[in-house]
C-alpha cells in the first residue's frame, strides 16, 4: 500500500521531491517552527513554574511533574508509538502532530485545575517521538544524500532554538502580558509551523515499506545496542554539567542572575553554529567525528573547570565554546545511533528520543549526587567520567562494527 499513506514505513531513494528543481528550503523552516515549538512546549513550563505554584496552590515538586510525566511518555512510549505512526504518510503525522501540540497548548492555558493540566500533558508527550522522528526523516529527504548530516543539523537548530530561546521567551510573555498568554505563545508557533507544512510540504509515494517485524529486527543488532549506550552515556555526560549550567556560573564564576542568562544565550549561539559545521562533517567522517566528540566535550570541561570567572570577556569564549560542545552531541549521537539502522530510520530515531530522555534523567540524577558528594565542581567531575565511558562505547563499536558500507555515500543516514 503507497499513496495512501498507510505503508509500513517509507524509502526516499525514489521520491519526487529529491529532484533539484524542487526547492527544499520552502518546507524546511516550518520543520525547524515545529521543533522549536515541541521544545517550548516540553521545556517552557519550567519559566512559569512560579507561576503554575501559585495559580494552583501546589508545591514546586508537585509542578515539578509537569517534566517528569512528560519525559517518562517519552522514555518509555516513544519506539512502540513511532512503529504505529509508521503506518502514515509522513506529512500527515506531522501536521496532525503540530495542530495537536496547538490545540493541547490552548486547552492547557485555560485549565481549570492542576490534574486538568496534567492530563494535556499526556497527548503531546505522546505525539512528541511521532513528530520528532517523522520531522528528522523528512528533513533527510528534502536534501540530497550528501547533504543528510547538514540536513540533520539544520532540523537541530529548531530543538536548539527551542530550548534556549523558547523557554524564556515562554517566561517573559508570561511574566509580561498573562500566564494565558505564554500558552499561546507555544500554540501559534505549533500552529504556524503545521499550517506551512499543510501548505508547502510535498505529498510522496511511500517506495517500500518495512514490516514492524524488520523495524524491531534492529534490536537484535549489537551494533545498534553499542549505539543505544553511546548516546546514553553522551547525554549522561552531557546534562549532568548543563543541568547546573545557572548554579555553576552563580558559585563558581560569581555571575550574578542577568549575566547568567545572557552566558545561557551565548550558550545557545555557540551551539547553532557548531550544529551546521558538525553537520557537513558528519556527511564525510562520520567515525572519525564521533570519536572525536567526547574528547572535545571533557576539553570543554576542563577548560571551564580550570578558567572559570567572573571577567564577561573570557566567560563569553569559554560558554561559546562548552556551547558548540554540548550542541553538537545532539546531531552527532542521532547521526551515530541511526547509522546503526539504515532500513528503520525512523524506528532508529525514536531509540534515539528514548535513549537521549534516559540519559538527560541519569546525568542529572548522578550530576547531583556528584555535587552532594564533591561539591559544585563535582558536575565537572561527573561530566568528564562520562565522556571517558562513552568514548569508549563509541570506539568500541566503530572497531568492531565500523558503519553501514552504505554511509559511505549518506545512504546509511538517508531516511528510508
Amino acid at each position: 500500500m503507497t499513496g495512501d499513506g498507510f505503508s509500513g514505513a517509507d524509502d526516499t531513494r525514489s521520491l519526487p521531491f529529491m529532484s533539484s528543481s524542487t526547492p527544499s528550503g520552502k518546507s524546511m523552516p516550518y520543520i525547524i517552527l515545529g521543533l522549536f515549538g515541541l521544545y517550548t512546549l516540553e521545556f517552557g513550563v519550567v519559566g512559569i513554574l512560579p507561576m503554575i505554584v501559585a495559580r494552583f496552590d501546589v508545591s514546586v515538586s508537585q509542578a515539578g511533574l509537569l517534566m517528569g510525566l512528560f519525559a517518562l511518555i517519552v522514555a518509555v512510549l516513544g519506539p512502540f508509538l513511532v512503529l504505529f505512526s509508521s503506518r502514515f504518510e509522513r506529512k500527515k503525522v506531522l501536521i496532525v502532530a503540530l495542530f495537536g501540540f496547538s490545540i493541547c497548548s490552548v486547552l492547557s492555558a485555560f485549565a481549570p485545575n492542576f490534574a486538568t493540566l496534567m492530563v494535556l500533558r499526556i497527548v503531546p508527550a505522546m505525539l512528541h517521538p511521532v513528530f520528532f522522528a517523522a520531522a528528522f526523516s523528512t528533513a533527510v529527504s528534502l536534501y540530497p544524500k550528501e547533504r543528510a548530516g547538514h540536513a540533520t543539523a539544520l532540523a537541530v537548530i529548531g530543538t536548539t532554538l527551542g530550548l534556549v530561546i523558547g523557554v524564556p521567551l515562554t517566561t517573559w510573555v508570561g511574566a509580561s502580558i498573562s500566564y494565558e498568554a505564554s500558552f499561546f505563545f507555544c500554540a501559534i508557533a505549533t500552529a504556524l509551523a503545521g499550517l506551512g507544512l499543510l501548505l508547502k510540504l510535498p505529498h510522496h509515494v511511500r517506495a517500500g515499506p518495512i514490516t514492524f517485524g524488520k523495524q524491531l529486527a534492529v534490536l537484535r543488532s549489537p551494533a545498534m545496542w553499542l549505539a543505544i549506550g553511546a548516546t546514553v552515556l553522551v547525554f549522561t555526560a552531557m546534562f549532568s554539567v548543563y543541568s547546573y549550567a545557572a548554579e555553576y556560573l552563580k558559585n563558581q564564576a560569581g555571575m550574578d542572575g542577568q549575566t547568567i542568562g545572557v552566558m545561557l544565550v551565548i550558550f545557545g549561539i555557540g551551539g547553532v553554529s557548531a550544529n551546521l559545521i558538525v553537520g557537513r562533517l558528519l556527511g564525510r567522517y562520520l567515525v572519525v567525528t564521533a570519536i572525536v566528540y567526547p574528547i572535545v566535550l571533557a576539553a570543554a570541561y576542563l577548560i571551564l573547570l580550570s578558567f572559570a570567572s567572573a571577567s564577561v570577556i573570557s566567560m563569553t569564549l569559554i560558554v561559546l565554546l562548552w556551547g558548540a560542545a554540548h550542541t553538537s552531541g545532539l546531531v552527532i549521537t542521532q547521526m551515530w545511533l541511526t547509522s546503526a539502522a539504515p532500513d528503520a530510520h525512523e524506528f532508529a530515531t525514536s531509540l534515539y528520543v528514548s535513549s537521549a530522555n534516559a540519559g538527560v534523567v541519569v546525568g542529572s540524577s548522578i550530576g547531583g549526587l556528584f555535587i552532594n558528594t564533591f561539591g559544585m565542581t563535582g558536575a565537572i567531575w561527573c561530566g568528564l567520567l562520562f565522556t571517558i565511558l562513552s568514548l569508549a562505547v563509541i570506539t568500541l563499536k566503530a572497531i568492531f562494527y565500523g558503519v553501514p558500507v552504505e554511509a559511505g555515500d549518506q545512504r546509511a543516514v538517508e531516511a528510508h
